[in-house]
């Protein structure tokens, strides 16, 4: 075949045109494109105007705790996008920086950025292929897939022609042989530039991030009704417009959960430190959470179910019976060979046996269209030619024989399989490939890549905790399939990347969701059936630990990988296992149950309590000659409140949360918003009917009972809500117990206090203790009842 390859004009025209051959492209302002979106959540904002409105009226510590929460939360989800800006740069400077191209009719050396589609360029054993193409010309060519594809072994490369034409791909590399290819695709148009562009780009929103983001959007819409409507009613009431506008702010102040960053943020670092010592490292604190309410993970199989090393499984005869004999002839040949080292050979020669004597004579090495290798031994003037291969490679050169039946059998089941065959030979000077006839079959080698010791048993784990598991690898399907089945999974119909390509977007979710493995899929098609499963509402969490996982890793809810992975992989997710101990999955996955239940109790009790004291605020004022609280009172009771909660994750969670994956739900927290929080509005119209009825209270008395009342309820309530049982039948932890007892102890003494006349309070009589000990028990009571009725509605979220 005549090659002209490029002019150096055409080159560079196609440079201009095409740009440089970097997997990524360059970014400017990146700072700005990390931090902007993180501002535009809705909760961040609204807390974020909480506190600017908190300093303009006079509240610098509450201003100040919501900014530097706030902050810190951002701070950390930077800390994650720049993470994955690191695992992009590491993951370029992997590609080969130079290629053999032929340019002006000459073979000349030139950067990779350089090369252009068109361009011919020319390989050999070692290289890394440098863009995307097809081959024009090949010699025994052999590439190493596995960064693309997770398939272990080398892939044979042949020249098609038509639609069938052989494809190389940049960022795989040469194993054997000579090739010329001819560029089609470069920079961020090739198969490896697709990769490093799923990393770049921002992850798709998590279950988590997704809650979070809905629920700020309720509390904003919440707030501005709030303000509008009693600002109205105030006004139109003829009250003192800047009283009125500041009583309003103070009621919207109140209703947001601005202790909700910290809550969150304590809760999963503790869970981060429980995770810690059980040495599965956490990456992102907000994945914890995802971890919780993932149930379904997608797993490779190379180096995640099993350990990612080929062992012999067995050594057999001609009728398929265990053979001392063929091993030993299979340890001669791999043992002396010098030419292509695999892991079959590896794990032959990991068989430790005695060295009887024999002496290598000769070599007929191995090449990829005999897919064979031969070693002449030598033992007592007797001269041995013995054959190690792919099954039909070497029974095509022995006597008849029933082998390659048994061969096909075991590869059906998902082993790897060579064949050993010998015969005597002459003494000579040298042996060639002329002398492999007429040789003798003596059986079969058998390899597997063993599961992980607990594979099975954490799967079933997962499995009684609500997380399907499925399989996505490169691999081939028998292999896969035998794997599966060893680990306790039943692969049913298998799905191929080929089939898949001719799946449109709006059907692969259903047959995603339905489809426990899939096989022969590149990264794009993992990445494609995992956001399909988003679509459907999945938590979806990846495990893995090849280049080939990185986008997949990255794309999921929950990324895991483990210590000993490629540090691409390591770089993408958010969890890293320190051992290959699959128990610590499941263990992980009931932390993440663990500290999103703290956190809903957090949810759950603060948007019930803080509606209702907000209604009764609302609503008081529009009957009152005089303002309910004080907005100073309003803030201070809203702090002490958010106090006496910083020790929820401290707090116990019951193990019946733990069995079922947990969701994001608004419903949820929308039915204790507008069920509990009137409940809690209902005791207060009561103490203040006792209050101007029994106890004669004027303006400064009323607001003080109303204080104490309200943060003795709204913060005695957790005890309710934290768990799903009667509150005595789950122990809360020492820590929460003191500090919501600390908070009401304090509240009912502070009238007492020289500090009480500037916060406008005055000492209440001993009598009304006794009223408030009555109302807080039969609160807490109806809010018992009212949370059994709730909690059996939505038994999928708690």
């Amino acid at each position: 075949m005549t090659m002209t390859g490029l002019t150096s004009a055409e080159a560079a025209e196609r440079l201009a045109r095409f740009g440089p051959n970097e997997p990524t492209a360059k970014q400017r302002g990146s700072l700005y494109l990390v931090f902007a979106p993180l501002f535009a959540n809705p909760l961040v904002i609204v807390l974020l105007v909480s506190a600017i409105v908190s300093g303009a009226i006079g509240d610098l510590v509450n201003a100040t705790i919501i900014s530097v929460l706030v902050l810190s939360s951002i701070a950390l989800d930077a800390i994650q996008t720049l993470r994955s800006k690191k695992a992009v740069a590491d993951l370029v400077r992997q590609v080969s920086p130079t290629a053999l191209a032929l340019r002006d009719g000459q073979w000349v050396s030139i950067h990779r950025s350089e090369v252009v589609p068109g361009d011919l360029i020319k390989l050999a054993a070692g290289d890394l292929i440098p863009a995307d193409g097809t081959l024009l010309e090949e010699e025994d060519l052999h590439v190493q897939e596995a960064a693309l594809t997770g398939e272990s072994m080398p892939a044979e490369k042949e020249v098609g022609t038509g639609d069938d034409q052989e494809k190389v791909f940049l960022g795989t590399s040469v194993v054997s042989g000579s090739a010329t290819m001819q560029v089609e695709k470069t920079g961020t148009q090739t198969e490896f530039g697709g990769i490093a562009a799923r990393l770049s780009a921002k992850a798709p929103e998590t279950e988590f991030e997704r809650g979070l983001r809905r629920f700020g959007g309720l509390i904003t819409r919440i707030v501005l009704l709030l303000i509008g409507f009693t600002l109205a009613v105030m006004l139109g009431l003829r009250r003192p417009p800047f009283e009125s506008l500041l009583f309003a702010v103070a009621l919207a102040v109140g209703l947001t959960p601005e202790f909700l960053p910290m809550i969150t943020t304590l809760t999963l670092a503790r869970g981060a430190m429980r995770m810690a010592r059980k040495k599965v490292i956490v990456k992102n604190l907000a994945s914890i959470q995802n971890f919780g309410s993932m149930d379904i993970l997608c797993s490779d199989k190379t180096g995640t179910l099993t350990k990612g090393e080929m062992t012999l499984d067995r050594a057999v005869d001609l009728e398929g019976k265990p053979s001392d004999e063929v091993l030993r002839w299979a340890h001669l040949n791999a043992s002396m060979e010098t030419g292509i080292s695999s892991p079959l050979d590896q794990a032959i020669c990991a068989r430790q046996l005695p060295d009887d004597g024999w002496k290598k004579v000769d070599e007929i090495p191995f090449d990829f269209e005999r897919r064979r290798v031969s070693v002449v031994v030598e033992k007592e003037a007797r001269r041995v030619l013995v054959i190690k291969g792919a099954p039909e490679s070497v029974l095509a050169i022995c006597e008849p024989c029933g082998l390659l039946k048994l061969a096909e059998e075991l590869e059906a089941d998902g082993f790897r399989v060579i064949a050993i065959a010998t015969k005597d030979v002459a003494v000579q000077r040298a042996y060639g490939v002329e002398d492999e006839a007429g040789m003798r079959a003596l059986g079969l080698l058998a390899f597997i890549d063993p599961p992980l010791e607990d594979a099975k048993e954490t799967i079933e784990a997962l499995a009684q905790s609500g997380v399907a598991i499925k399989i996505l690898t490169g691999d081939s399907a028998a292999v896969t399939c035998h794997v599966c089945r060893t680990v306790g999974i039943d692969p049913g119909e298998v799905v191929t990347g080929d089939q898949l390509d001719k799946l449109g977007d709006d059907a692969l979710p259903a047959l995603a969701e339905r489809t426990l493995v899939f096989a022969r899929v590149s990264p794009a098609q993992k990445n494609r059936i995992i956001l399909a499963l988003k679509a459907r509402s999945h938590v979806v969490g990846y495990m893995g630990d090849g280049i080939n996982d990185a986008p997949s890793l990255h794309t999921s809810d929950v990324g895991i990988s483990f210590a000993s992975a490629t540090d691409i992989a390591k770089d993408a997710a958010q969890f890293i296992l320190v051992e290959r101990d699959l128990e610590l999955l499941h263990q992980a996955v009931i932390e993440g149950r663990m500290a999103f239940g703290n956190v809903m109790k957090y949810l759950l009790m603060g948007t019930s309590s803080n509606f209702g004291n907000v209604f009764s605020m609302a609503g008081s004022s529009l009957c009152l000659p005089f303002l309910p609280m004080l907005p100073r009172q309003i803030l201070l009771n809203n702090l002490l409140y958010d106090l006496a909660q910083i020790t929820i994750p401290t707090d116990r969670v019951d193990d019946s949360y733990a069995r079922k994956p947990k969701h994001w739900d608004l419903g949820l927290i929308k039915h204790f918003m507008i069920y509990v929080g009137p409940v809690s509005s209902i005791f207060d119209v009561i103490t203040f009917v006792a209050m101007l009825k029994l106890f004669h209270a004027g303006p400064t008395e009323f607001r003080t009972g109303w204080f104490v009342e309200s943060l003795a309820t709204q913060t005695l309530v957790i005890f309710v809500i934290r768990t799903r049982m009667l509150p005595w039948q789950s122990r809360p932890s020492a820590a929460l117990t003191w500090s919501v007892i600390a908070v009401v102890v304090l509240g009912a003494v502070l009238p007492f206090t020289p500090i009480a006349r500037p916060l406008g309070f005055v000492a209440l009589p001993l009598s009304y203790f006794a009223f408030l000990a009555v109302v807080t028990l039969l609160y807490l009571g109806a809010v018992e009842a009212l949370k059994r009725k709730i909690f059996g509605r939505f038994d999928a979220v708690v």
